[in-house]
Parts: C-alpha cells; sequence; structure tokens
C-alpha cells in the first residue's frame, strides 16, 4: 500500500512540475498579444496610405491576423492544461479548456486545505519540542510543507535528507475524502502508518506527539551511554 501511495504521490508531484513549467507561459501568451497589437497598428497605418476601396481587402487581412494569433492563444492554453494531466478533445474550446485548469486547480486547493490542521499542528509541535527538549547538543526537527508540489507534509532532523523523513502525512489515494495517512518512522524497529479522518487532528497530533518524545528519549539515552 505505501509503495501504491508513493506512486501516486510522485506522479502528482510531476503533474504540478509540468503545471509550474507551463504557468510560464502566461508570459509568452502575453508576449504574443503584444506583436498582435503592433501587426495590426502597422496594418491599420498601411490603411492610411491606401485608397478606401481597398479598405474591405484590409479588413480581410486583420481579421486573419486576428485569427492567426487567436489559435496560437488557444494551443498555448491547451498545451497548459494538457500539461496538469488533464484530458482534452480537439472539440474543447477555449472555455472548456480554462474550465478544466479551474476544475483541476480547485482539486488542488481542496487537498491543500485538508491538510491544513494537520500543517499546523506538525508545525506547532516542532517548534515546541525544538523550544524544549532539544539540548545544545541535539539536532533539531524541521517540518516541511511539500502540499503545493506534492500534497505532503513531513518532520525531519535539520540535517537529514528530505527523504529520510521521520514522519510523513499525506492525504490518501490523492482524494480529500478518503482521509489522511501519517507514515511514522521515527522507530527503526517498527515502521508505522495510520489512516485518520480529517476530522481525527487531535488523535493524529497525539500520536505524533507520543512518537517524536519516545524519539528524543531514546537520542537523549544514547548520548548518556556513549
Amino acid at each position: 500500500m505505501r509503495k501504491e501511495q508513493a506512486l501516486l504521490r510522485k506522479e502528482q508531484a510531476e503533474k504540478q512540475k509540468r503545471f509550474l513549467q507551463e504557468i510560464k507561459l502566461e508570459k509568452q501568451i502575453e508576449r504574443f498579444r503584444i506583436r498582435e497589437i503592433k501587426e495590426l497598428e502597422k496594418l491599420e497605418k498601411t490603411s492610411l496610405k491606401e485608397q478606401r476601396e481597398d479598405y474591405s481587402g484590409l479588413q480581410e487581412r486583420i481579421e486573419k491576423l486576428k485569427e492567426k494569433y487567436r489559435l496560437i492563444r488557444d494551443q498555448k492554453i491547451r498545451e497548459r492544461v494538457e500539461a496538469l494531466g488533464v484530458k482534452t478533445s480537439e472539440t474543447d474550446d477555449r472555455e472548456t479548456l480554462l474550465r478544466k485548469e479551474r476544475e483541476y486547480s480547485l482539486e488542488r486547493q481542496k487537498i491543500e486545505l485538508s491538510l491544513e490542521s494537520f500543517y499546523r499542528s506538525a508545525s506547532s509541535l516542532v517548534f515546541q519540542l525544538n523550544k524544549r527538549h532539544i539540548t545544545r547538543h541535539m539536532s533539531i526537527f524541521r517540518c516541511i510543507d511539500r502540499r503545493f508540489e506534492t500534497g505532503e507534509i513531513f518532520i525531519k532532523w535539520d540535517e537529514s535528507s528530505d527523504e529520510d523523513w521521520l514522519i510523513l502525512i499525506y492525504i490518501k489515494d490523492n482524494a480529500p475524502d478518503k482521509g489522511i495517512v501519517i507514515e511514522d518512522k521515527t522507530n527503526p524497529e517498527k515502521n508505522l502508518s495510520n489512516e485518520y479522518k480529517t476530522s481525527e487532528i487531535f488523535k493524529a497530533s497525539d500520536a505524533m506527539v507520543d512518537s517524536l518524545t519516545q524519539l528524543l528519549s531514546r537520542e537523549r539515552s544514547k548520548k548518556k551511554n556513549s
């Protein structure tokens, strides 16, 4: 199950990475708009030098130019939406593509909001433990917020890599209605994985407190015996 969940989060992280890259297309689209305006201005200036009877031909050229840039912008929007992993079809117009993008963004917001209380709890716990229980010769804890990128929150030792976390918090199957999973590696001899409802924040918080305080107790014992 853990491997399955890790794969889902990895896929989500890749989608988010592509999304962040595609956001840059907004600037590119804006440059196309500026280029279109300049070309239209050039055409309109040309019209002042041409005979009035040729105006209908000029209008046709203007409409073709507008259509050309409309197609360019629509294609860029399609590329951005597809980068999210959202399925599109050739018949999707701009409004449909933008609606699908909004729906995706709303789903991402649901994930972040579902984890909000768990992030606050984990962050507060880390702060309190660092302030009250970490001695000068011990490493401090860090609470890392990766909700936007991967839909994860984790607690680790300060000097450890992100992959070497102690507690990992995420949404099961990336679906907010399925609850929260907390994986616990604070005890090398007994890795745990527990599921909670989004409303069971206090129960989850108590479990994290117990795990981290027991870890600190073992660390202090090691230092005394060394």
